[in-house]
């Protein structure tokens, strides 16, 4: 039996604290209810995730390294990390894995600043403004990477 393709999940700081968190921005759910949502989906493609999170940009940039060799994509939501971190923006290029970007909220609607993104430029697609179902959306999208059919 075939090992299934793992895709790792990255969230960046002050995710720890969705659920409780601007709430009119953020909505309701919990990181652990995102994540738990992103299990099952992932479970129905096929696909295995490892479901991080962490409040440090250096963290974050060793995790995308270690994935090298050993995962087949990456679903990156680096908080206000995307807006300012040209570390994690090396650390995806250089790695060369297929990546997607999620924002729970449409950044885009927002400041100015939250417009900018270090992760774009090294992504293959953005999610933004479906709350944790971005997640959900970017698996899927990553199926079809990983299976090599393009997201077309």
């Amino acid at each position: 039996m075939a090992k299934a393709p793992t895709v790792i999940i990255l969230n960046g700081p002050n995710l720890n604290l969705l659920g409780s968190r601007e709430q009119a921005i953020y909505g309701k759910e919990t990181l652990a209810d995102i994540e738990k949502s992103a299990r099952q989906c992932a479970k129905q493609l096929g696909l295995a995730i490892e479901f991080r999170q962490s409040n440090h940009e250096g963290e974050i940039v060793d995790w995308i390294q270690k994935a090298r060799g050993k995962a087949s994509g990456m679903i990156v939501n680096a908080g206000a990390l995307t807006h300012t971190s040209i570390a994690i923006h090396d650390a995806l290029r250089a790695v060369g894995l297929p990546v997607i970007e999620v924002h729970l909220s449409n950044i885009f609607q927002r400041e100015v600043f939250r417009h900018q993104s270090y992760v774009s430029p090294v992504a293959q697609g953005v999610i933004c403004g479906f709350g944790g179902q971005g997640y959900e959306l970017a698996l899927r999208a990553m199926a079809r990477l990983v299976a090599g059919k393009g997201i077309a």
